[in-house]
């Protein structure tokens, strides 16, 4: 950021390894009171300028054009959390917040400031830079009257050098633009590859006729016969009987699909065919079937890439939300684009700006219905050029200078400066009421991050949810990574899985849904780890005979394939079905499954059909426990039964645990598991690893508080579902751990967290794994707000 002369007298400038250190030096040098002009990263280290209050004044007084007032360097400021040092001394109670300022509101006010100071100062650097060379405003309505957004123009303006004339100017952001345009270049080398391309795009933005100007020049190229043509679209009047007449003029084939099924089929009898262009259903961009759409596509054998056709008179906005959808909507990324009704565009710079953003090569451009004619190569100088002289054809809508200086124009950029002045003030009094100068936030994030709960990467994970360009398999993938480093650390020789179901509602649509995943348990202490994948099915859908429907099939299946470098022990609510155990016997895959007093077996010493509760065990030395907060004794033993079946099924070890009271020998509690597990692990290990898995079981149904944090499951086809889910899965493993902590730091930031949910913990009661949950996510929406 460029700092105005009289600043650069009184500013002083401070470098070091890390931003805190930096901070700290200004701090000794100018007071805590010292104002933070800016911060940035240098090849030496942070680099930051700053200065006195009083000096700051000064300037205000004099200056033509006032920024809004930087923060005071306190610690709210000044301790980006969580990468500072632990902060001594106990973690203060959180101030007592105003009804009108409630957590809620607080955080979102944080947010929105925080933003709000960033396009301030970044509007103070463009003023700036324009009050030194006004060329650069001329230069900057002439790329928005093109139709580039403001961001990009300014981008493209950033490295303008100073003292240009326009022509030099609009010189260089020509070369700027040809630059950075994406375009696919070596036609050749395209059609040569050959292959099946889809081609896809919202209602009339030319698809067909696309598709049969496309066709033609692979015809002229390599033939006819070694080319097919495919249409998805079954709802538009008339839609197969267009191609078709193409197909008949070029003597290619054509081929109506309707699902998945018919396409699967079709690109199979088909492999012999060179190049095979699709021609899909034309689909707004808000259409929840786009996701199907690309489903259907991306689920064939044989490879198929999606070019997306954008509208060359459609809004700089438009152009981008139909860029996310159908990027977005699952499946493989975007191969390019074709560029279409140029002819008719007034201003499409919107489309070199989109493209530019996303990274989106460009394939052809289309200016015209004509087949083959109107269908060239993207050529970067010549669509750099378009641009602007489509601009100059029309002056409609550009803002002239007129429009930029006149008095209503000023008078909004005074009420936006008092705006902006009464929020900054507001800022500071909502950080200092949240949180006391943010010490104990600071504290508690240091506690997080140090403690063995996964924190940080609950918190990476928690950005990638507000990240669009990141999808689910990035979010699996990362799950994967964080699995095997836990259970590295934290496991000996097994880790167990605990396999359970959790019904999940949308908060649009209202459809019900049930999740079924594995949560991934240590063998030292039973502390959940990890929960590397989650799945989800309708469950309007499911029925007595659904596989589904058995306990831990889908998470046995998909465990099979991981390697976690420890032997995977499944632990069940409820015994599996009599094929299960025959094929897991087969496969080799242990499990323990929780069994009724009820479950009918073969008494081993008689021979007789009886139930666990008949069996005469012999139970070993008790042990003190606490059972229901009072004091107990648990006690163990183990018989061999066989279930009751005709299909042969194999001898299982049958663990009974017995909880008596410790002072009147009551029996409290009796419970029975089964498992095909071998005698190297010891029935005092087994009823361990039970007891541990049924205490987990409470962090499964944690899912659904995660999700709501997250934004809810949405509706039907939404994109990020599933990220959702799979990030709402790992959070509630760190949220559970938290609740579970001993020490005085594990209440403090208990007490933290329900705090800033607004609902203060009461003294002797437990805080709720639910409120810790919507706590954990304001802490860490808090601590991206004050993060510098």
């Amino acid at each position: 950021m460029n700092i105005p002369t009289d600043v650069r007298t009184s500013a002083r400038k401070f470098v070091a390894p890390t931003s805190r250190e930096a901070l700290r030096l200004a701090r000794q040098a100018l007071g805590d009171e010292a104002i933070v002009l800016t911060n940035r990263v240098t090849a030496e280290g942070v680099e930051i300028v700053a200065m006195v209050q009083e000096d700051v004044e000064g300037v205000r007084a004099s200056a033509a054009a006032a920024p809004p007032t930087p923060q005071p360097l306190t610690a709210a400021m000044a301790a980006p959390a969580p990468a500072i040092a632990p902060v001594s001394g106990p973690i203060a109670a959180p101030a007592a917040v105003p009804a009108p300022l409630a957590a809620d509101s607080v955080l979102g006010e944080l947010h929105s400031m925080r933003c709000m100071i960033e396009e301030q100062l970044a509007g103070v650097a463009w003023n700036e830079k324009q009050r030194r060379d006004p060329m650069r405003g001329r230069l900057l309505r002439t790329l928005l009257g093109a139709g580039f957004s403001a961001r990009l123009s300014k981008a493209m303006l950033e490295h303008l050098p100073t003292g240009q004339s326009y022509a030099q100017g609009m010189a260089f952001v020509r070369s700027e633009l040809i630059r950075t345009l994406p375009v696919h270049e070596d036609e050749d080398a395209l059609l040569a590859q050959g292959g099946v391309y889809a081609l896809m795009g919202p209602t009339g933005v030319g698809k067909t006729t696309t598709t049969a100007k496309l066709a033609a020049r692979c015809v002229m190229r390599f033939g006819a016969d070694k080319l097919a043509l495919v249409t998805t679209d079954s709802y538009r009047i008339g839609a197969y009987e267009q191609l078709r007449i193409y197909g008949q003029i070029l003597n290619v084939p054509v081929y109506a699909v309707k699902d998945a099924a018919d396409l699967h089929l079709v690109l199979q009898d088909l492999q012999g065919k060179h190049m095979v262009l699709i021609d899909t259903v034309g689909m707004s961009q808000r259409d929840r079937a786009v996701s199907d759409q690309i489903a259907m596509l991306c689920s064939s054998q044989r490879p198929v890439k999606r070019l997306l056709l954008l509208n060359a008179t459609s809004h700089g906005d438009t152009l981008n939300e139909v860029v996310h959808a159908y990027r977005h909507g699952g499946g493989s990324d975007l191969a390019g684009c074709i560029f279409t009704k140029v002819d008719e565009a007034t201003h499409p710079g919107a489309l070199i700006d989109t493209v530019i953003r996303h990274r989106l090569p460009v394939h052809y451009v289309s200016s015209g219905q004509k087949v083959p004619e109107n269908l060239m190569r993207a050529d970067r100088a010549q669509l750099v050029d378009s641009a602007f002289q489509a601009n100059s054809r029309s002056a409609l809508f550009v803002p002239g200078e007129g429009d930029l200086q006149d008095g209503s124009a000023n008078a909004e950029a005074s009420a936006a400066h008092a705006e902006a002045e009464r929020q900054r003030l507001q800022y500071r009094q909502l950080i200092r009421a949240m949180a006391h100068d943010a010490q104990e936030v600071a504290a508690a994030a240091s506690a997080l991050a140090a403690a063995p709960l996964g924190f940080e990467q609950a918190r990476a994970l928690w950005r990638m949810a507000a990240d669009e360009d990141i999808g689910h398999k990035a979010v699996l993938q990362a799950l994967m990574a964080h699995a095997a480093s836990e259970i590295s650390a934290s496991c000996d020789t097994h880790v167990l899985a605990l396999s359970g179901q959790v019904g999940l509602k949308s908060d649009e649509g209202g459809d019900a849904y049930q999740c079924q995943g594995s949560l991934l348990l240590s063998d030292r202490g039973g502390q959940p780890l990890a929960a590397p994948n989650q799945w989800l099915s309708t469950a309007a859908t499911r029925n007595a005979t659904d596989p589904t429907r058995k306990p831990g099939v889908r998470q046995v299946q998909w465990l099979r394939q991981q390697d976690f470098g420890k032997a995977v022990v499944h632990m069940l609510p409820r015994l599996p079905a009599a094929e299960l155990m025959l094929q897991w016997q087969v496969q080799r895959q242990q499990w323990m499954a929780r069994a009724p007093g009820s479950t009918a077996v073969t008494d081993p010493r008689t021979g007789e059909y009886a139930t666990l509760t008949g069996l005469d065990f012999n139970f070993g030395d008790a042990r003190a426990v606490v059972f229901k907060g009072r004091a107990a004794l648990q006690s163990v033993a183990e018989a061999r039964v066989t279930l009751r079946s005709d299909g042969g099924l194999p001898g299982l070890r049958c663990i009974a645990t017995r909880l008596t009271d410790a002072r009147s020998h009551k029996v409290l509690a009796q419970s029975y598991a089964l498992t095909n597990i071998g005698r190297d692990i010891g029935p005092q290990q087994l009823a361990q690893w039970q007891g541990w898995a049924a205490e987990a079981e409470p962090c499964l149904r944690l899912l659904r508080q995660g999700l709501s944090v997250l934004g809810g499951l949405g509706e039907a086809g939404d994109p990020h579902m599933m990220k959702r889910l799979l990030i709402a899965g790992q959070v509630t493993t760190t949220v559970w751990r938290l609740q579970q902590a001993n020490g005085d730091w594990a209440g403090r930031t208990r007490a933290l967290l329900s705090q800033l949910t607004g609902r203060p913990a009461r003294p002797g009661r437990p805080v709720s794994g639910n409120v810790l949950y919507a706590g954990m996510g304001k802490l860490f929406f808090l601590l991206e707000a004050l993060d510098t």
